[in-house]
């Protein structure tokens, strides 16, 4: 199953427009249940931080966690930071459209990325399965922050967050393997390599139980093993949508509210 050519697709089409960025921004808030932990994370640190936050968007992609604290954080100073050039144009030219002159973004590697205690606060979704030498970013996060700073990760974790199969389905069947360096994080494995970088007060927690695993193949999996079927089948997909999203709704709410024992995701906090 391909993801990235389908963002791909998605983000030219939406770049159109500052409406249709805006609009496809509030649907990903209500679409991808990720979102819904992150902003979860993100409200509760509001009482936390003061006015004039400084963030670090790292992989910011398509620029809709930036687009959520520009508009939740009173006067935030936004940082972006991703590996793709035409991502960092586009979200430069959104936030220059919205009229925020306090979001900038730039192209690069995480694994060089070099700032000394400049942020209070640093995001990182759905990015570290991507990076191989993941000790290194960490260490990056570690030094760019300001003393008493907080880093947020969300990523997938070793219980199939990759939603990895036997070596007995075809290559890429329902598989998003292609596109991770690693199948996921255990508690021990990314508790060990925050510790090393010098994080304290590390707390982890899955998502992505049982109800949104169950929302996760209803809404992603299998629309998108459609679209990689046939692109005319994006014809059907709303339809699709229109029936499945209400229930779905109701399964994001309870993965948000429930403490599960086991997940394929993680949502990671831990400061400095």
């Amino acid at each position: 199953m391909k993801y990235e050519p389908i963002k791909h697709s998605i983000d030219k089409f939406i770049s159109k427009n500052i409406f249709l960025k805006k609009t496809f921004f509030i649907l990903l808030d209500l679409y991808l249940l990720r979102t819904w932990h992150v902003h979860k994370e993100l409200k509760k640190l509001r009482a936390s931080f003061k006015d004039g936050i400084k963030v670090l968007d790292a992989g910011a992609g398509f620029g809709q966690y930036s687009y959520f604290i520009l508009r939740k954080f009173k006067n935030a100073i936004v940082k972006g930071i991703d590996i793709s050039q035409s991502h960092v144009e586009k979200a430069n030219n959104f936030v220059k459209e919205c009229d925020y002159k306090n979001a900038e973004f730039t192209q690069g590697d995480l694994t060089k990325f070099d700032s000394d205690k400049d942020f209070d606060l640093i995001i990182s979704v759905d990015v570290m399965e991507h990076i191989e030498d993941d000790r290194k970013v960490f260490s990056n996060f570690y030094s760019a922050l300001k003393k008493g700073g907080m880093l947020l990760v969300s990523t997938p974790s070793d219980k199939g967050g990759s939603d990895v199969h036997d070596h007995d389905h075809e290559e890429g069947e329902g598989s998003f393997i292609d596109e991770h360096v690693r199948d996921g994080y255990s508690f021990e494995d990314i508790e060990e390599k925050l510790s090393s970088a010098g994080f304290s007060n590390i707390e982890m927690k899955y998502t992505y139980g049982k109800p949104g695993q169950i929302s996760w193949k209803l809404l992603m999996k299998y629309p998108i093993t459609m679209l990689n079927k046939s692109k005319l089948l994006a014809v059907v997909l709303p339809f699709y949508l229109i029936i499945v999203y209400p229930f779905c709704l109701i399964l994001n709410y309870l993965d948000t509210i429930i403490v599960h024992k086991t997940g394929t995701g993680l949502t990671v906090t831990a400061w400095k």
